[in-house]
């Protein structure tokens, strides 16, 4: 019974869960004041930083090498891009769903709560074309886009030189493969000395974001707030966990245990990008995930899946739309969905006010003056949708990984 007390508190899962519940505290008794744990944060974050952008890279390609070598390549990469978008679509209407029943809208005033509140322009919320969008994907400078930290250019190069190695010689290309294999092994032992000082990194994040903001200003929201949790919830612990049960080989409970660890570290920082590396350690060593899956499944969803983000634009609409009493229409609920949808996909995996959900309030015809407040408490919101992001990640990355015959080896 000692003995597992001493491994609990030497869990590093189990000493972020506490860094944040006292680093919660002290930033509600300090104030602003507690400002002065900033740097704490800062640092860790900064750390993390310094590994993510060449460890996507690098995880990135060795994955699309491993992967574009196997008659299931195909497969996994279009079942992937397919799930990201279903997954996302369900989000935003169980969103719309939650907010029509439960109605966070009807009876907010924000005419008292409008002082000192940035406007927000429809400029800040438009979202580019297609072709657009696409050629912005590709990148003229590769390691300009490394070194501007421009996640989805990296992606697109990452991916076809991967694919690319598939296509040279076995014998020619082994040395290099070897080689990424030996860069993403030292950047775990990186990773893992960077984790030692998570505790105290988390404890700096949650006593500024508690004192910053704190929580009296989510008084005026309260009701759209415990929807939007109530939603997280449902999608969290309920679908996302039958979607493991029904469509991978993974158990239930040990999926969901596994998830603690970058669950609460997601919660803290607020940012997909900072707990991919921690998420790529827990699916490939505690929930026994390919490798080649992982390193292709995970950096991608860190970058375009983001289901919490949708049930955020979701509900914020339906929540403005209620407000100013506008009345929404199938053609307005469709364009909430598909806008949601691309605008979550969009989304970068860091944290920052989303200024996507102006676009999500413009397709349904909704206005969109009340929006700053939301932005003022967005990192409240974002720290509890990001932990709903990566474990749409792991959950991809299980289901994905029953079609790699590296995971079918290990299981026979």
């Amino acid at each position: 019974m000692l003995k597992d007390k001493k491994s609990l508190v030497k869990n590093i899962g189990f000493q972020v869960v506490i860094a944040m519940i006292i680093g919660s505290a002290v930033g509600a008794f300090m104030g602003e004041g507690a400002a002065i744990f900033a740097p704490l944060g800062a640092l860790f974050i900064n750390l993390i930083k310094m590994l993510v952008i060449p460890l996507v890279a690098v995880s990135i390609i060795a994955g699309a090498a491993n992967l574009g070598d196997s008659p299931s390549a195909g497969k996994i990469g279009v079942g992937t891009f397919v799930f990201f978008m279903l997954t996302s679509a369900i989000a935003v209407a169980l969103a719309l769903v939650m907010g029509t029943v439960f109605e966070p809208g009807v009876g907010v005033d924000f005419s008292q709560n409008t002082v000192g509140l940035v406007a927000v322009t429809v400029e800040q919320g438009a979202l580019p074309g297609v072709f657009d969008t696409i050629i912005g994907m590709i990148p003229t400078n590769v390691f300009s886009a490394l070194s501007s930290g421009n996640i989805l250019q990296i992606l697109v190069f990452s991916i076809f030189f991967g694919i690319a190695l598939t296509k040279v010689e076995r014998k020619r290309a082994k040395p290099i493969m070897d080689g990424l294999q030996t860069i993403i092994d030292a950047f775990v032992w990186m990773i893992n000395c960077v984790m030692v000082i998570a505790p105290i990194g988390v404890f700096g994040l949650m006593a500024e974001s508690v004192g910053t903001f704190g929580f009296s200003a989510l008084a005026v929201v309260m009701k759209l707030f415990v929807v939007y949790i109530a939603a997280i919830i449902i999608y969290g612990f309920i679908f996302y966990p039958l979607v493991v049960k029904f469509f991978s080989d993974t158990p239930v409970l040990k999926f969901m245990s596994a998830m603690k660890k970058p669950q609460a570290l997601a919660l803290s920082t607020a940012s997909s990008m900072a707990t991919l590396p921690v998420t790529l350690e827990v699916c490939e060593k505690e929930l026994n995930i390919a490798n080649s899956t992982a390193s292709f499944v995970l950096p991608l969803g860190a970058t375009i899946n983001m289901s919490g983000n949708a049930i955020y634009y979701g509900l914020v609409a339906v929540f403005f739309a209620q407000m100013f009493n506008v009345e929404l229409g199938m053609a307005a609920y469709a364009a909430i969905i598909f806008t949601s949808t691309l605008g979550a996909i969009g989304q970068a995996g860091v944290p920052g006010p989303s200024f996507l959900v102006v676009a999500v309030l413009l397709a349904a015809g909704i206005p969109i003056e009340g929006l700053p407040l939301l932005f003022a408490l967005d990192r409240i919101f974002d720290m509890v949708r990001t932990a709903l992001n990566i474990t749409g990640d792991a959950v991809c990355a299980v289901v994905m990984d029953k079609y790699n015959p590296e995971h079918q080896v290990t299981k026979s």
